[in-house]
């Protein structure tokens, strides 16, 4: 297991020099650019920040997790298969959950952290 984790450690840190490192910037800014829309969005219809509300709101969770997907889905699809097109040609190898775990970072990382705090700049209608 500690073998494992070293290379996942190695190969992540491998990504910041290795081929395709345009997409290290330009994942995380297309899912702030979504965050950004998303996030008015919410501010303007009245509703609460949204990584707060999916951890506190779990009647709603379900559609708000489907809406999110829906901004943020094709930008982690592709961050997937870049991170694929990346392994191949570095590591001659791919780790699936390599790829993930980029993806995520990459994604929707990004995306959660964005979304709740643009969604208080545009006051709504009542809270």
């Amino acid at each position: 297991m500690e073998n494992v984790l070293h290379r996942i450690a190695e190969n992540l840190v491998g990504r910041l020099h290795g081929p395709l490192t345009f997409r290290l910037i330009l994942q995380p800014v297309m899912a702030i650019a979504y965050a950004l829309v998303d996030g008015r969005r919410d501010g303007l219809a009245g509703k609460p920040p949204y990584f707060w509300a999916l951890l506190t709101d779990p009647g709603h969770r379900r559609d708000m997790l489907r809406n999110g997907w829906k901004s943020v889905g094709k930008i982690f699809l592709l961050a997937i298969v870049l991170d694929a097109i990346y392994q191949l040609i570095a590591l001659r190898r791919f780790y699936p959950g390599e790829a993930l775990l980029v993806a995520a970072i990459l994604a929707l990382l990004p995306y959660l952290l964005v979304r709740g705090p643009v969604n208080r700049l545009w006051p709504g209608k009542t809270r």
